[in-house]
């Protein structure tokens, strides 16, 4: 490895449960949380390289705000490194702010969701769109630079219209990064076994999403992959190496890593993981194929594919709306309209 590998720590912590969340997670507790931070720890010690990006996700990884600056203290961060904690806005406190500025946490992820009341209270979410405004600019006052917000697409209660004013109102604020997710009904949450009143079809979907892009690059936000949007210089450092099919470790239950070459998961169980000496760790794949996880990352990404990946299936192209993708210094991209299919694009290209 020539270039060192990103961490990922999933921390499976939350204190409620959002009916379309599918993410792992279980019950906050001090005693759990200060078991979870010591296997963090053991599991860390057994890696003796230098990381240039840490991502803590979850669950509600600002929950372990107490425990952060110990477990940084047992990883080889390299100068300069991007070291990210996602955020719920309810807990972005001056106090809990300053731990993570004390651990090295040098980027936020807010989630927002959205900043319309009723969307977030369709959501379950537990803070409302002025706790969320005032946890932002709360981020920056403790000296936070790169903040991140997430925003939901096609949620309950949504429109066009309630969808540019939360995009207006959230730009004005001091944010570099904006993740921006259509609502998946997964089939194991609450929302999945009780669906809630969608009132839009996949039309109207793409055409929010659409407009989200439209809005966002008005603001100065240029999307870089499906879902994410940055300021110059902002681009999630940790989640381009995911797309650029670089190596990752991850620890933690229900983490995954791509590692020597190999593709493999921990058990969704934190009570295995607290009570190993080291992290059970599953192989996905032990020979995954470059070329077509290249196509398919890449694809996700305005920067797209070189030439050499895509033009062995050129004659596929003809079964492509023209308006879904570019061609430009012989790199194919996909376009805002050619993402919404993307999955399709790609089996096209990789289907032997």
């Amino acid at each position: 490895m020539n270039k060192p590998r990103g961490l990922y720590i999933h921390v499976p912590f939350c204190l409620t449960k959002c009916p379309y969340c599918d993410f792992y997670s279980v019950p906050f507790s001090q005693k759990s949380a200060r078991e979870y931070a010591g296997a963090v720890i053991r599991n860390l010690e057994r890696y003796d390289e230098p990381f240039c990006t840490v991502y803590f996700g979850g669950g509600t990884p600002i929950l372990l705000a107490p425990y952060l600056k110990e477990i940084t203290e047992h990883v080889r961060i390299e100068g300069g490194a991007e070291i990210t904690v996602e955020a719920n806005p309810c807990m972005c406190v001056p106090k809990t702010l300053e731990e993570l500025r004390t651990a090295g946490v040098n980027r936020l992820s807010i989630g927002v969701q959205s900043l319309n009341d009723g969307e977030l209270s369709a959501l379950g979410r537990r803070h409302t769109a002025a706790q969320a405004e005032q946890a932002v600019l709360a981020a920056k006052s403790a000296g936070f630079d790169n903040i991140s917000a997430d925003l939901m697409l096609a949620t309950p209660k949504q429109t066009e219209k309630s969808l540019s004013e939360t995009i207006d109102r959230l730009v004005s604020l001091p944010i570099a990064h904006v993740s921006a997710y259509l609502l998946k009904i997964e089939p194991n949450t609450p929302f999945g076994k009780n669906p809630p009143e969608l009132s839009l079809d996949e039309d109207e979907t793409a055409e929010l999403y659409l407009s989200a892009v439209s809005d966002l690059a008005a603001a100065g936000f240029a999307q870089y992959e499906i879902s994410n949007f940055a300021k110059n210089g902002f681009e999630s450092r940790h989640n381009l190496k995911y797309w650029r099919r670089e190596e990752y470790l991850g620890i933690g239950p229900a983490a995954h890593s791509f590692y020597n070459g190999k593709r493999f998961a921990v058990p969704r169980d934190i009570r295995k993981f607290i009570g190993s000496p080291v992290q059970d760790e599953a192989v996905t794949d032990g020979s995954p194929d470059e070329t077509e996880e290249r196509i398919m990352l890449g694809l996700r990404l305005t920067e797209g594919i070189p030439e050499e990946l895509w033009k062995p299936h050129e004659k596929r192209l003809r079964f492509i709306p023209r308006e879904y993708y570019t061609i430009k210094n012989g790199r194919l991209s996909l376009t805002p309209r050619g993402f919404l299919l993307s999955n399709e694009i790609i089996t096209l290209l990789t289907e032997n």
